[in-house]
């Protein structure tokens, strides 16, 4: 369900002071539960860089589930969305794009933000329910093929082993992740689409996912680089 977003865009600063707060510590000191934590490089780097905070000053919890507000403020992150181009007509709320929120909420910024720059959530998702891996992989690449304007590929359907595992919903996307890098398989060649979406499964994405959008960027400087993608059916 696409978000009707209620904004009118003009050269300007937003008249919005809400601050991302978020509902954890942005000290930047070393996590001390990284070992042995195959995203461990990762993580810290998306930390030096702002694109995620642990839930204390030295832990970061890898292992604990991702719910869908924290999933959106890490994608309006990493995607580095803002409302800097907008002028409110009256105050936004995070209400006025998703049933369910709370507007005094730490997670409130991002959704506006999220919901104005046109990204794809349902207004009825409940902000708390913790996502699973397909679910994350889809919102994750969705919003940024959505954002970026990527142009549509055609590519040859990666192999998957529990492909059948996969919600037909996300799969088109889940196949691109895979392309795009952004995704890996385990070592049996297995998405496992319905386990839980780490924390640390979801820094790695998005780290994965800046990788690739910084190459994009690059091959659209110079498009000699970009000649083998070829134009492809509309995504999912």
């Amino acid at each position: 369900m696409n978000i009707k977003s209620k904004w009118i865009c003009i050269s300007t600063t937003a008249l919005l002071t809400l601050t991302i707060a978020g509902n954890s510590f942005a000290v930047k000191t070393t996590f001390t539960d990284l070992t042995n934590i195959s995203e461990k490089e990762k993580i810290i780097e998306l930390q030096k860089n702002g694109y995620v905070n642990g839930v204390s000053s030295s832990l970061f919890a890898p292992k604990g589930a991702v719910t869908v507000a924290e999933s959106i403020q890490l994608i309006v992150k990493v995607l580095d969305l803002n409302l800097d181009a907008v002028r409110f007509i009256k105050e936004p709320k995070a209400t006025d794009y998703f049933k369910k929120a709370k507007n005094d909420a730490w997670y409130a910024n991002a959704l506006i933000t999220a919901s104005v720059n046109g990204l794809d959530f349902p207004s009825d998702i409940d902000l708390r329910k913790e996502l699973s891996r397909e679910e994350f992989t889809y919102y994750l690449v969705r919003s940024m093929e959505l954002h970026e304007k990527l142009p549509m590929i055609k590519i040859v359907p990666p192999k998957i082993a529990d492909e059948d595992k996969i919600s037909v919903n996300y799969e088109g996307a889940i196949q691109r992740a895979i392309v795009y890098g952004i995704v890996k398989l385990d070592k049996d060649g297995k998405f496992n689409p319905k386990a839980k979406m780490t924390r640390a499964g979801a820094a790695e994405q998005a780290y994965n996912a800046l990788e690739y959008l910084k190459a994009h960027k690059s091959q659209a400087q110079d498009p000699q680089q970009g000649q083998d993608a070829q134009q492809g059916q509309d995504p999912q």
